[in-house]
């Protein structure tokens, strides 16, 4: 059975995501004020509206009551997320994501109902950071507000070793799920296996491990 999400508000976020959910086979529904940009994905979703959506009547309108998630993406809208929030909530919409663009927002949109606040400019700064700072990570994704999934090189002085030599849960709270090497991944790990310089490590950690895990 198909996800349905709506996506309240086309800014460079919502057409990126509408995007990336289309492609992923999502039933979503899309609204915007700019008539030529909700013009422009109609081809692409199941629904396509031009919605003032400042307004709860216009809002209630969109039949956000039958679909599973709703993303309020104006996040230099205050005004407009916060009426979103409130009546995708009212109408009994399962889930509500709500962008922000500080942490004021966020704790604004949170208190109306949202049940998730994302920050996409902090957390791809956060990412990218990362990155730079450790040749080692390759791709990085949050989970929520604590726990963060991950794939990376083993580190210089971790090569040779076994994951029982390591200990990795025990220094660093790093569970490591699967391992890739020669193009073959397996969640069956030989813990006394030695790691090898081409291997990739798919791991989950508590997010205030990383300083240690980088370092």
């Amino acid at each position: 059975m198909k996800k349905s999400i709506a996506v309240l508000g086309l800014g460079r976020f919502g057409q990126f995501l509408t995007a990336e959910l289309s492609k992923n086979g999502a039933d979503v529904l899309i609204a915007d004020a700019d008539e030529e940009t909700v013009h422009r994905f109609a081809n692409q979703v199941s629904c396509a509206v031009k919605a003032d959506l400042t307004d709860p009547e216009v809002i209630r309108g969109l039949g956000l009551s039958g679909v599973d998630t709703v993303v309020v993406s104006m996040g230099s809208s205050l005004d407009a997320s916060i009426m979103c929030v409130m009546v995708a909530k009212e109408l009994g919409v399962p889930y509500v994501i709500a962008k922000a663009a500080s942490l004021r927002m966020g704790e604004i949109l949170r208190r109306v109902g949202a049940d998730e606040i994302i920050y996409p400019e902090k957390e791809s700064a956060e990412v990218t950071a990362r990155r730079l700072m450790s040749s080692d990570f390759l791709e990085f994704f949050d989970l929520g507000s604590e726990l963060c999934v991950f794939s990376m090189k083993p580190k210089k002085d971790w090569i040779g070793k076994s994951l029982r030599e390591l200990r990795l849960r025990d220094r660093f709270q790093l569970n490591i799920m699967a391992i890739r090497e020669n193009g073959v991944t397996s969640a069956t790990m030989d813990p006394d296996q030695p790691l090898t310089a081409d291997a990739e490590l798919f791991a989950v950690a508590k997010r205030d491990a990383l300083d240690r895990i980088l370092h």
